[in-house]
């Protein structure tokens, strides 16, 4: 671009032809984005590989900051969509001023529910729908002006991603966790060990047998149990009213599904399942060694749910009742069991008649044991999850008509079923100590059991169930008392008398349960495995990679009965049986195999995009390892590495982000990876929020149309009620980016976004506030730009030191701003700049190109302009962010205040390193001080240099 620049001819406004409108805005962003494309600006070279520069120096350092991944909906982006997608951008083009290698991209998290569900209703393919989405969004996105490397973008339904998506499940499926590992902390490690470990005799083989004695498919069983990704028949989520299971993540808290707020039910079915649990305590641990927001940190803590406490068992007439408990020190109070409805001894533990001990308020009124735990069976499977835990419920259960022994004290207490326990928690019984459980406590007294305290509650107490700390009381046999100790010792003395009895031991467990894997849809990624004829899962060889998805004759996912909690699924892909059963030559010679008919949930594309990004290209490894360590590797001895920052909601804490860090962890153990960690610093940006109207019948009205009247709103002249919340069609609230750019540019919309507030706060739109930051570039503008000649208009002389202290105090406080993402107050700091160089009679060009360059991470496309205008032909993309001289950071002067016996007389301006005594004479030989003396003598002098004095009368 030549030096002479004038950029486009704006259409006349009044008597300023070059005034900086919207329009005049929008065609100078286009074409800036344009040159951006043209000239690949912000490629970011790779240290090796086909994105390298041969030749050319790296940067001396790189940074490596990410979106998390958008989903292409078909409604585009409205105005809350691309605050975080600006503030990675902003703060990506800040630290390529300042010099690094930036990798910046976006790509697209494309499978998905929403698609399906839009091909279930329309008949079109959802690769055609979400390609179409993509397009959408990357348009509106293009102009946003945003700085990615283009060449690393792509989308999960990518035959090529997809192909890298289930080659990294068969590397989980083809490994297995030795806890022995590393010192005891455990590792992933090839299958093919294992085997080796069980066939030369150093790992013994489950049941004692010789492995040489076992058949084949009696050896497969063994490993496939060791698996990291295995099939598992298991209680699941069944979702009817989607067709399909999900994770224990994706239902609410209420039971029901995350999208579509369907009911969830508990039932078995054989899934694939990730062995996420074996990697819980590092999981955890290493949250300490990356830069998340502690409240992130809680959140995967709390849903690990680390516990520590121990495994105690119970005999019963059916075999042993184990249950762990984080408090063995209340066991002399365990006076029944209750073990939930799905627990595999329900049936052994039913008796064909009641025992003579069997009250009537135990039996429910049934004849027979079978039959009120076949009753009670029924009714609790028509509950979701948590409706059978919630709160205040009446505790239900029936006498299962057998009895445990308690193992401390020989007791014979009743086992019972109820739905409050869960067999997806623990071991699916507990020991139940009314003494000191409130719901323990309430099942009792319903079902006339006894209640013995082993807690002593404080004097005073009077209330049921006490649940504080106190000392054991009631804790005694012939061999061992607790009586008189705290709950820690008591804990440590128990487990060790367990243990030695051979009654129990000190455990830990875990709240977190591995992760179910499977999904009856269509749009997601085949498996990339075949059953045999011994229905044992075989991994497709590498070459045969990726598996597509075929064509279906319908995408409905179907159940029978439908809707009901015992349907069975039918997945779309069952309907193609010649995709289904399919001849391979797998080392046997060619046999048929079965296809798995179930797809990988959408978290499988979004587990591993970081590393995509590096090497997109690569068609023969993952990532090649110079490239990732270069990217993301450790920084120094104890860093987990990752990416250098990572931008998105919270509401990732539980489903993605613990996702993400699993599938990496194994993928570090096989060495594929260098880093321990996918993303080293995690910030939660805010939302944008917006206000929605409602008339009187309940229906919601254009909020653009709305207005403001005395203490209400009106709609046509009629009263409506105001709502705050999300922004979206349905509540006709919705201002898209497209809106903005036609009527402000997507500078000023920048501008505006980031100025709102703190980044990581929630905000309103308020769209007539945007005016105020496209005045504030048409300030900018003025001061450099003629409106009437458009000539620039600044002058070569040198600022004038008060000019000079306030540029330069902007540029230490920006910067400043700018390293910590306050990017609000940043904004802030210039607008008071501007309007400081507003008041010159002539802008100094050392002010105006230091201004144009701070504000261009934030107003890109004007910074372009203007930094061309001023006579650079070079972009201003890599130009160094402007640094403060510290001699214009010295306040020249500072206030002291002089008092006379505490109050003020006096204010003397000094230099901030005069001395005391200096101080000690100006204060003593001022006017006001010695009018107020009155001669009276000095008792004494109180010097705060620079800035107190305190006289003292006598």
């Amino acid at each position: 671009m030549s030096q002479t620049h004038t950029g486009p001819t704006p259409t006349p406004v009044d008597d300023a032809p070059y005034r900086y409108t919207a329009e005049v805005a929008g065609q100078i962003e286009q074409r800036w984005q344009d040159r951006w494309e043209h000239e690949g600006t912000f490629d970011a070279p790779n240290p090796t590989g086909p994105l390298a520069e041969p030749g050319a120096e790296l940067p001396g350092h790189k940074f490596f900051v990410m979106d998390m991944f958008p989903y292409p909906s078909g409604k585009g982006l409205h105005v809350g969509h691309p605050l975080g997608y600006i503030a990675t951008d902003v703060f990506g083009r800040y630290r390529r001023m300042r010099g690094d290698n930036v990798l910046h991209a976006l790509a697209y998290d494309a499978f998905g529910l929403p698609a399906e569900q839009y091909a279930v209703q329309t008949g079109q393919h959802p690769r055609k729908t979400t390609e179409e989405n993509i397009a959408t969004m990357r348009r509106q996105l293009r102009r946003l002006g945003l700085a990615h490397d283009n060449r690393r973008t792509f989308a999960t339904i990518d035959p090529g991603y997809v192909r890298w998506t289930q080659w990294i499940f068969l590397q989980i499926f083809e490994s297995w966790y030795d806890e022995s590992a590393d010192g005891g902390r455990g590792r992933a490690r090839p299958i093919a060990e294992l085997v080796a470990a069980f066939e030369s005799g150093s790992r013994p083989v489950p049941g004692g047998a010789s492995w040489s004695s076992l058949s084949s498919v009696e050896q497969r069983r063994i490993v496939d149990d060791h698996r990291l990704a295995y099939v598992s028949e298991s209680p699941v989520n069944w979702c009817p009213g989607l067709g399909t299971v999900l994770a224990n993540e994706e239902v609410t808290a209420d039971g029901r599904s995350e999208r579509g707020n369907f009911p969830v039910f508990k039932r078995n079915l054989r899934q694939w399942m990730m062995r996420i649990t074996a990697y819980a305590d590092r999981l955890i641990d290493d949250l300490d060694r990356i830069d998340w927001p502690e409240k992130v940190k809680t959140m995967q803590r709390n849903w690990i749910g680390r516990s520590t406490g121990a495994s105690v068992r119970f005999a019963t007439d059916a075999g042993d009742l184990e249950v762990f408990t984080t408090r063995p020190d209340t066991l002399f109070g365990a006076t029944f069991m209750v073990v939930a409805p799905e627990h595999p001894l329900v049936e052994a533990l039913t008796p064909p008649a009641w025992p003579a001990e069997a009250r009537p308020a135990w039996t429910g009124g049934h004849a027979t044991p079978a039959d009120a735990v076949a009753a009670y069976r029924a009714q609790a499977a028509a509950r979701t999850e948590v409706e059978r835990q919630t709160e205040g419920r009446e505790k239900t259960g029936v006498f299962t008509g057998s009895f445990a022994v308690n193992p401390v004290n020989g007791e014979r207490i009743p086992v019972f079923v109820a739905d409050y326990v869960l067999m997806g928690y623990g071991t699916g019984a507990i020991m139940a100590v009314p003494g000191q459980d409130e719901r323990d406590w309430e099942f009792a007294e319903r079902f006339e059991l006894p209640i013995i305290r082993t807690v002593q509650p404080p004097d005073g107490f009077d209330g049921e169930a006490y649940v504080g700390e106190g000392p054991a009381v009631n804790s005694a046999n012939d061999e061992i008392s607790l009586d008189g100790m705290g709950v820690a010792d008591a804990k440590a003395a128990i487990i060790a008398w367990l243990e030695a009895k051979g009654a129990g031991e000190g455990t830990v467990t875990y709240r977190l349960r591995d992760w179910l894997f499977s999904r009856q849809r269509y749009w997601g990624e085949p498996f990339p495995v075949v059953y045999d004829e011994n229905d044992q899962p075989v991994a497709i060889p590498d070459d045969l990679l990726p598996i597509e998805l075929p064509e279906v004759p319908d995408y409905s996912p179907r159940t029978y009965p439908p809707d009901a909690a015992d349907s069975e699924p039918e997945p779309p892909l069952a309907r193609v049986p010649d995709w289904v059963n399919v001849e391979l030559d797998l080392g046997d010679g060619p046999k048929t195999y079965r296809r798995d008919t179930n797809t990988m949930p959408n978290w499988a594309g979004s587990c591993w995009y970081e590393l995509r990004y590096l090497d997109p290209t690569n068609t023969e490894r993952l990532v090649d390892p110079e490239v990732e360590k270069y990217w993301m590797g450790p920084r120094a001895n104890g860093d987990a590495g990752g990416v250098d920052l990572y931008i998105g909601g919270v509401e990732h804490a539980v489903l993605h982000l613990l996702y993400s860090r699993f599938w990496h962890k194994v993928l570090f153990d096989l060495g594929h990876v260098s880093s321990e960690e996918p993303f080293h610093k995690l910030f939660n940006q805010g939302y944008i929020q917006a206000y929605a109207y409602v008339d009187a019948r309940g229906q919601y009205v254009p909020a653009d149309q709305v207005v403001e009247s005395g203490d209400g709103f009106l709609f046509e002249g009629e009263p409506v009620t105001r709502e705050y919340g999300k922004m979206g069609k349905s509540l006709k609230n919705m201002v898209t980016p497209d809106d903005m750019y036609r009527d402000y540019g997507a500078d000023t919309f920048r501008v505006y976004e980031m100025s709102m507030g703190p980044l990581d706060l929630s905000r309103p739109w308020e769209t007539r506030a945007v005016v105020g930051s496209l005045r504030f570039l048409q300030r900018v503008w003025r001061n450099i730009v003629s409106e009437q000649s458009g000539s620039v208009v600044i002058g070569d002389a040198p600022a004038d030191d008060e000019t000079r202290r306030v540029l330069h105090r902007t540029i230490d406080a920006v910067r400043t701003d700018m390293e910590a993402m306050r990017f609000n107050t940043a904004i802030a700091r210039m607008i008071e700049l501007n309007n400081h160089l507003t008041k010159l009679d002539t802008v100094p060009r050392e002010a105006a190109e230091a201004l144009v360059l701070m504000m261009a991470p934030i107003a890109p496309h004007i910074g372009e302009e203007l930094w061309s205008r001023l006579g650079h032909p070079d972009s201003l993309v890599r130009e160094p962010f402007p640094v403060a001289d510290p001699a214009y950071l010295v306040e020249e002067t500072v206030t002291c205040v002089v008092q006379v016996a505490g109050k003020v007389r006096d204010r003397l301006e000094v230099p901030p390193s005069i001395s005391e005594d200096e101080l000690r004479s100006l204060a003593l030989a001022s006017e006001a001080v010695q009018r107020s003396l009155d001669g009276r003598p000095v008792r004494t002098v109180v010097v705060r240099a620079p800035k107190l004095v305190n006289v003292v009368p006598g």
